[in-house]
């Protein structure tokens, strides 16, 4: 049921040192201020500081803990740090605080600890509010955040906004910094591959960082063969669609924030909530994370009926064999009884919201969507959405899914969805509208211009070579997605004969309900059979990326088998759990370990809301 590890399976890096790090050097940088001090923490902090330090190790630090909140903070203490990301409404919270005590005559020592790192904007903005020469400034380096034995976060939700909206620049400092980090830990990396703008720009950033502090890793042993850097525009799509895996379901349901999820009451069958780690130690959810949701209960009544069964054991048991079973049993039965109640109740709850959706409804369409068929069908569904008001995030994802398979939208149908949705769900949506467009996610087809027309005729006039120049001419006007073409390219609707079981699995598409191969995973899988882009021209042409698609293998021969099978993929911009999912299958088909590092996990919502100007 549950897929187990081949054998053969190389086993992966230790990551705990990168929690041991980050806790040593934020005690280090607490200390710098001697004595009793009170500790401002910003929101967005909480939960990774949380998975790294306890509050008794920070305790040992300092005095009182604080949230960065609006309202101004009253504490006693003579010095006053504050934990914070690096943000210009933090700056002026802090210079106000500071400008209350100076109108007050207080002297206080302030330290200001920026993570991952500091901007040059945020000094800027202490001068102008004339605090800085108040107030010591440090960094903590903190952007790597094991999440599970082969996920590591930077806990970086904004980097999506921020570099494919904005085109904001700053954060790829930060994920070369980190890219540093793993490979003077981890050895060098003999393979790089890489496709995007932002993933080319971070790996000359990184092998530039890598030049300055030469010799750190020469001569090491290799851990990791191959790294895989990605950018999340290459494929929306797989963002985009309904997630069916267990860990992803939970996610779009639940909202998993820094590997935890909150239950709440109609969860835990009780009148509290409760907050639950999800990861490889709890050993009910590690069986199902990655399954079919089709597959879990049927999983989970099986487990409750062998753990059953473990319980009747200790019916015809004697004195001693008792005492065995209560000292080195009993408690880790309780412990999975109480997990296995736990998912059960999750699922229930899952079945409930989606019976309510009508999911399956919801699945047919985003199915026809990528595979082309229906289309007017599905543009009355989104319409029918849309005007029963079912939810402003759900619609736009519709919409950005019919735009990117189709290539854009015919201005008819743009005009039309975009005016209902602005009547149904409120005219401030109008900004989220350009948003969408400029980032390519939801767009309108030039008139006239089905691209496949304007093609075939420029490509009658010129030779092929010169077709594809004057098409990529055509698509650095607007973002196109080529979605079709690429999907017919690398095979991402499968054909299948009679039922696909999703029981056992014969491809990555299982994480979709066997309609779809991921194209971020399938990009990956090509990419590591050939080792290289050879072969793959056309792809990443229609990808956009002609110039983009890097390669660079160095000739190490201390890189043992072992390692070769190690992969990192690295998501610029997030990942989603049913990528993982898949590529956790496809390491499994071909006997290799991959690891995860991704600017945050997101899924299609987490999307819909960075792009959006109305704030939920």
């Amino acid at each position: 049921m549950a897929f187990p590890h081949r054998p053969d399976a190389p086993e992966l890096p230790d990551f705990s040192m990168l929690k041991r790090l980050a806790r040593d050097q934020l005690i280090y940088l607490l200390e710098q201020l001697p004595g009793k001090k009170d500790l401002f923490i910003e929101a967005d902090l909480m939960s990774p500081l949380d998975r790294i330090a306890n509050v008794s190790i920070l305790k040992h630090e300092v005095d009182k803990l604080y949230k960065v909140e609006k309202k101004p903070a009253f504490s006693s203490s003579e010095q006053l740090c504050f934990l914070v990301r690096p943000r210009i409404k933090n700056m002026r919270y802090i210079a106000s605080l500071v400008n209350a005590d100076k109108v007050a005559g207080r002297t206080r020592k302030y330290k200001v600890i920026f993570s991952p790192q500091k901007f040059y904007a945020c000094e800027m903005v202490l001068e102008e509010e004339g605090v800085y020469g108040d107030v010591s400034c440090d960094e903590w380096a903190f952007s790597l955040l094991p999440l599970d034995v082969d996920l590591l976060s930077m806990e970086l939700p904004e980097f999506f906004r921020d570099y494919f909206l904005e085109g904001d620049q700053r954060w790829i400092n930060t994920l070369a910094q980190a890219l540093h980090l793993l490979s003077t830990l981890y050895g060098p990396f003999p393979n790089c591959y890489g496709i995007g703008r932002c993933a080319k720009m971070s790996y000359e950033l990184w092998k530039r960082l890598e030049e300055e502090e030469d010799g750190e890793t020469k001569g090491r042993r290799p851990e990791i063969g191959h790294i895989f850097l990605l950018d999340r525009d290459m494929d929306f799509v797989t963002a985009l669609c309904s997630q069916v895996v267990y860990e992803g379901l939970v996610d779009d349901t639940f909202r998993i924030k820094c590997g935890s999820v909150d239950f709440g009451p109609e969860v835990t069958s009780s009148d509290k909530s409760l907050k639950v780690l999800l990861n490889a130690e709890d050993k009910v959810f590690n069986e199902i994370r990655n399954e079919h949701f089709s597959n879990v209960f049927g999983f989970l009544s099986q487990k409750a009926r062998n753990l059953q069964a473990q319980y009747d054991r200790r019916r015809g048991m004697d004195i001693k064999q008792m005492k065995n079973f209560v000292s080195q049993e009993l408690k880790g039965l309780k412990q999975e009884h109480r997990l296995l109640s736990l998912h059960i109740g999750a699922c229930e709850s899952i079945m409930k919201k989606k019976t309510k959706q009508d999911f399956q409804e919801l699945i047919k369409t985003e199915h026809a969507l990528l595979e082309g068929f229906n289309i007017r069908e599905s543009t009355n569904y989104i319409e029918e959405h849309i005007d029963r008001q079912v939810s402003p995030i759900e619609s736009l994802r519709l919409m950005c899914l019919l735009s990117i398979t189709e290539n854009g939208l015919i201005p008819k149908d743009y005009r039309s969805l975009k005016t209902q949705y602005l009547q149904s769900y409120g005219p401030e949506h109008l900004l989220t509208f350009s948003n969408l467009r400029r980032a390519g996610l939801l767009t309108e087809q030039a008139p006239g211009d089905t691209l496949t027309a304007v093609e075939s005729k420029v490509s009658k006039l010129v030779t092929d070579k010169a077709a594809g120049k004057i098409t990529d001419a055509f698509s650095s006007l607007a973002k196109r997605s080529n979605f079709r073409a690429i999907s017919k390219k690398l095979n991402l609707i499968p054909r299948v004969d009679g039922e696909y079981d999703l029981k056992v699995p014969r491809d990555m598409a299982y994480v979709f309900s066997g309609a779809y191969v991921p194209l971020s995973c399938r990009i990956i899988e090509q990419v590591l059979e050939r080792r290289g882009w050879q072969g793959l021209d056309e792809v990443v042409r229609l990808l956009n990326c002609s110039e983009l698609a890097f390669t660079d293998m160095t000739k190490d021969d201390k890189a043992s088998s072992e390692s070769l099978r190690l992969i990192l993929v690295v998501f610029l911009g997030g990942c989603t759990f049913s990528e993982i999912s898949a590529l956790r299958f496809l390491g499994r088909e071909k006997g290799y370990r991959f690891i995860f590092l991704t600017t945050a996990v997101t899924n299609s919502a987490r999307l819909m809301e960075a792009m959006s100007e109305v704030k939920a």
